[in-house]
């Protein structure tokens, strides 16, 4: 199944990965495209309860693209910070409020080496290799239990033209 009859056929899109891996971007073309309306998401101040804020996001109306989401805090939130402020059970609750919309997780992922390219073009700066592998390792373990609940496509970005639009 191509980009393209994912995006004709949902009417909402989570797009994830880590950081430089092409989901802005993707986001800005699907949007222009197909007519989504994109929801950039942020940092969540550790104060504010991440799992309600994205109930409300997900109850908006019309055609949604996610660039980046909930799925973030369960890979971000251990590497950094120990531990993941969503518990499994409120982030499959989420993705089950996607699929109810008629919705698709699309993992974006490429190589390291690429991201880290990508990171110094786009940042002038960017995580070592090994910060960017396991970055990469872990999306690809919560993809690979997300996808056992629900829809799940993986697109390997490294030779994909995806100039910055972050």
């Amino acid at each position: 199944m191509t980009i393209e009859t994912v995006a004709t056929d949902c009417r909402t899109l989570v797009i994830e990965g880590c950081d430089g891996v092409g989901k802005s971007t993707l986001a800005v073309r699907l949007a222009d495209r197909f007519g989504f309306t994109v929801v950039h998401s942020p940092r969540t101040p550790d104060h504010l309860d991440l799992a309600s804020r994205y109930r409300l996001v997900l109850d908006e109306p019309g055609r949604l693209l996610l660039d980046r989401c909930f799925l973030s805090e369960m890979v971000y939130g251990p590497l950094y910070r120990g531990r993941s402020r969503l518990s499994w059970g409120q982030a499959l609750d989420l993705a089950e409020a996607v699929v109810n919309r008629d919705g698709l997780f699309l993992h974006l992922t490429a190589s390291p080496t690429v991201i880290r390219q990508r990171l110094e073009q786009r940042d002038g700066e960017a995580a070592d290799l090994d910060e960017i592998s396991a970055l990469v390792t872990a999306y690809k373990r919560i993809f690979e239990t997300l996808a056992t609940y629900c829809p799940v496509q993986v697109v390997d970005t490294t030779t994909l033209d995806l100039p910055s639009a972050g």
